[in-house]
């Protein structure tokens, strides 16, 4: 993905459309596409200022938004499994969800949906 233009770039085309040179005129000396100083006029007249959002979340946003909350369910449900904490959530949602917050808050999975009882059962011989 290209990077965006500078903020100074930006200011400078539109100071300069403020002094009443035309677009198209700006779009050939810069080569900017005049749709983009469009854009950037628009962008101005919403927020007060022709700078790009940034760090802004790309992609999807998360099922689970509220991490604190989550984090609280996860402490009084931490003996269930994955599709066990996913049948007591408030919502439908995947045991594949649940385990992606509890990743991201930093808890380890429930491995198994039982204990163990005998561990590793030995085939007779000793080393």
């Amino acid at each position: 993905m290209p990077a965006p233009y500078s903020d100074e770039l930006r200011q400078k085309v539109l100071d300069a459309i403020d002094c009443g040179n035309r677009k198209s005129h700006i779009s050939q000396m810069l080569n900017i596409s005049r749709n983009t100083i469009d854009l950037w006029l628009k962008r101005r007249e919403a927020t007060g200022s022709a700078t790009p959002r940034r760090h802004y979340r790309r992609g999807p946003q998360p099922k689970i938004a509220e991490l604190e909350q989550f984090r609280a369910f996860a402490q009084q449900h931490g003996h269930l499994t994955q599709q066990g904490m996913a049948q007591q959530w408030v919502e439908r949602i995947s045991d594949h969800t649940i385990g992606k917050a509890l990743r991201r808050i930093g808890f380890t999975r429930k491995k198994r949906a039982m204990a163990t009882e005998n561990g590793m059962k030995g085939n007779g011989k000793r080393s």
